[in-house]
C-alpha cells in the first residue's frame, strides 16, 4: 500500500464514495466520518460517526493520516431561503472550523487537508477566463458562502498540515451529480440550451478530480487555492449538443430563461445553478504538470454515458 490513511470527513455523499473507491486500493485504510452510521462493505472502508459540531472519538481516527479532505455542506440544490441559508452556510464553517480544531491538538497530524470548496466563488465570466491569480471574486449569497468557507479553512493556524482549498468545478460523474440529471433532459427531448446557452460550464469528470488529489498530496510545494476544472470549459449550448450527439437524440427543445426561473422555483431550487457562466481554468494544476484524462468533455460524457446508458 501506499499510503497509511485517508479521511474523508462529510464523505458519505456522492463524491466522497467515488474518493473512497479511488483511495480503497491505495491506502491501507479510507476513514469516512459520517453524521450516521453505514455498513462496512469493504474491509479497507471504514465509517465512523460524528456528528461535524464537537470534538469526540473521531478525532483519534485523524491521527497519522496521509490526507484529510473535508466534503462538508449541505446541498445549495435548494431555494434560498433565510432558514435555507443559515444551514448552508453554518454546515459548511462550523465542521471546518471543528476539523481545524481538531489538527492542532494532534501528535501526528494529517499531513494534507484539503478542503473541497467551489469554483463559484468566481464572477459570472463571458469575457475571460477566471484562474487563481487573476480571477474575479464575485458578488450575492453563494460567493458569500465561499468567503466565509474559505475564510474559516485558512484562519486556523496548522504549521504541521498543508491545507489546500480546492475550488471544484461541476463534477461529471456516472450515479450522481449534474451529469444524470442533464442526461435525463436529453433522454425526454428537453436537452437543448439553457437560457441563451451562452454561459460557460466549467466541468471536471470524477475520475480526475479523485487524481488530482492524490497529485496535490505528493506535491508539497502546493498549498493555498487551487482550481479543480477540466482544461477546456465549453458553453452550456455546446455541450447539450454534445449530450444529445453522444447518446443519438436528434433534437432538443431549450429552455427559456422565464421557464427556467419558474420551473426553479416549483421543483425548489434557484436559476442561478444554471445560468450562471463559470469559465474557470486550473492554472496551478497545469503549471505543475498535471495530466487530465479527460480534458475534451467529448470523451467525458462518452465514457459516462458508456457506463450508465
Amino acid at each position: 500500500m501506499k499510503y497509511n490513511k485517508i479521511v474523508l470527513a462529510g464523505g458519505n455523499g456522492y463524491l466522497g464514495q467515488v474518493l473512497a473507491q479511488y483511495y480503497k486500493s491505495l491506502a491501507t485504510e479510507v476513514i469516512i466520518l459520517s453524521r450516521k452510521k453505514a455498513a462496512d462493505v469493504d474491509d479497507r472502508i471504514k465509517t465512523v460517526v460524528w456528528n461535524a459540531v464537537e470534538e469526540g472519538d473521531w478525532v483519534s481516527e485523524l491521527e497519522g493520516a496521509d490526507l484529510l479532505i473535508n466534503l462538508c455542506g449541505k446541498n445549495v440544490n435548494c431555494r434560498y431561503t433565510p432558514k435555507n441559508k443559515v444551514a448552508i452556510i453554518s454546515s459548511r464553517v462550523i465542521p471546518t472550523q471543528l476539523l481545524g480544531k481538531a489538527i492542532t491538538k494532534l501528535k501526528h497530524p494529517p499531513l494534507l487537508w484539503i478542503n473541497v470548496t467551489s469554483a463559484t466563488i468566481y464572477r459570472h465570466a463571458e469575457d475571460r477566463a477566471q484562474d487563481e491569480d487573476l480571477g474575479d471574486i464575485g458578488y450575492g449569497f453563494s460567493i458569500e458562502v465561499c468567503k466565509q468557507w474559505e475564510n474559516s479553512f485558512f484562519h486556523t493556524k496548522t504549521p504541521h498540515t498543508r491545507k489546500i482549498a480546492l475550488r471544484m468545478g461541476i463534477v461529471f460523474g456516472r450515479h450522481d451529480g449534474a451529469f444524470p440529471r442533464l442526461l435525463n433532459l436529453v433522454k425526454f427531448g428537453l436537452g437543448g440550451k439553457q437560457g441563451d446557452g451562452m454561459q460557460y460550464v466549467s466541468w471536471i469528470h470524477e475520475q480526475d478530480a479523485a487524481k488530482c488529489t492524490e497529485f496535490l498530496l505528493n506535491h508539497e510545494e502546493i498549498n493555498g487555492i487551487v482550481n479543480c476544472t477540466a482544461p477546456e470549459p465549453l458553453r452550456n449550448i455546446t455541450l447539450m449538443k454534445l449530450m444529445r450527439h453522444a447518446y443519438g437524440m436528434p433534437f432538443g427543445l431549450p429552455t427559456p430563461t422565464f421557464l427556467l426561473a419558474l420551473g426553479a422555483k416549483i421543483i425548489g431550487t434557484e436559476p442561478e445553478l444554471i445560468l450562471k457562466s463559470r469559465w474557470v481554468l486550473p492554472k496551478r494544476l497545469q503549471q505543475a504538470g498535471f495530466q487530465f484524462m479527460f480534458v475534451q468533455v467529448e470523451h467525458a460524457i462518452k465514457d459516462i454515458i458508456s457506463i450508465i446508458s
